[in-house]
């Protein structure tokens, strides 16, 4: 299918029919249910409608749809009206998505939802789940020996209740196939522009980024948790201090000899310490630490990499570098250029 990009007079790139462009429309429906999240259901709707906005062919026609037609109360306490009952819907879907929500395993039993699941699903092009969502997938079975992917908080209640699938909490989305699942709330907003992206490539949907005021879509390797938005500090005296030292003191020696010293107890008490409050090991900690302070630096400066190397404690670029792929599977110089801040959008 051919495409023909246009810049308009303001800057927005289009995207205009050929005389041999697909007219039939892209149908996307969007299962919500009693307790859904609202942004589960909008950030992707609204992406597809801006793409619709900028003129893609063929174009998206969202529906939104329940069990039995009626408006999907969210679980903030506002109603979305639903266009549609399941069993009206034919298959042959472009995408199907499902929200996520707190009534998400009320939704998992649900047998009229889940049978409606299954049966679109055989005909979809690609199926996926927004954060919690993934349990709705998972009870149709359609993540059964699946790499998959939900919100950082029910990751683990995920993993329990459906062996058969392999529950990885760290990444924004994961692909499978056909299926998809992405992690919570907005993680639905990147999600859907890597289907734009997908559908019509990186230009428009960098376009649609730019409509809806957010970067560039974050790749769906990228960890859900940041050490910049990652919860309180630890409780423990001790390891509080030991955190706040650490992220203050990127190129010191934060080894777990010093990191002992400075806290004046042995490096076996301290390894404890560590696992019982952070679940993980001091070296681990600070590699993670650093790694995530690099990001912070690639997607705000235009530091060489170097510079950034030696600020966040690595002994090299290539150390930099392997940190990079152990952490976010890409290394830093692709990093930057998806989330570089004050670039050329």
């Amino acid at each position: 299918m051919s495409q023909i990009l246009r810049t308009t007079s303001n800057g927005q790139v289009r995207l205009l029919a050929s005389p041999t462009m697909e007219r039939i429309p892209r149908r996307v429906v969007l299962v919500g249910y009693p307790d859904a999240e609202l942004l589960d259901l909008a950030c992707p709707a609204d992406v597809f409608d801006a793409a619709n906005r900028l003129g893609v062919q063929p174009r998206y026609e969202l529906r939104t749809a329940t069990v039995d037609g009626h408006g999907i109360r969210c679980q903030n306490g506002l109603t979305l009206g639903a266009q549609q009952r399941l069993d009206q819907v034919e298959g042959g879907l472009d995408t199907l998505i499902v929200s996520g929500g707190l009534g998400c395993e009320k939704a998992a039993e649900d047998i009229r939802l889940i049978n409606h699941i299954r049966r679109l699903a055989d005909s979809s092009r690609r199926v996926a789940s927004v954060c919690s969502g993934a349990a709705v997938l998972a009870a149709a079975g359609l993540l059964n020996g699946c790499r998959a992917t939900t919100h950082w908080i029910y990751a683990a209640r995920l993993a329990e209740r459906y062996p058969a699938v392999t529950v990885d909490p760290v990444p924004l989305f994961i692909r499978h196939g056909s299926v998809y699942t992405s992690a919570g709330v907005t993680s639905g907003l990147d999600l859907a522009l890597s289907f734009v992206e997908e559908d019509h490539g990186p230009t428009l949907a960098r376009e649609v980024a730019r409509m809806l005021v957010t970067y560039l879509q974050r790749p769906g390797n990228q960890a859900q948790v940041s050490m910049f938005i990652s919860g309180p500090p630890p409780e423990h005296r001790v390891v509080r201090d030991l955190v706040a030292h650490i992220a203050e003191k990127l190129d010191a020696d934060l080894g777990t000899p010093a990191l002992a010293a400075h806290a004046g107890i042995s490096t076996r008490q301290l390894s404890r310490l560590f696992e019982a409050h952070l679940g993980t090991t001091p070296s681990k900690h600070v590699r993670a630490t650093r790694t995530e302070a690099a990001a912070h630096l690639l997607s705000t400066t235009e530091l060489p990499l170097a510079a950034i190397a030696r600020r966040c404690g690595f002994g090299s670029t290539e150390t930099l570098r392997q940190a990079f792929l152990d952490h976010y599977d890409t290394p830093p110089s692709a990093y930057r250029r998806v989330h570089l801040r004050h670039s050329p959008a």
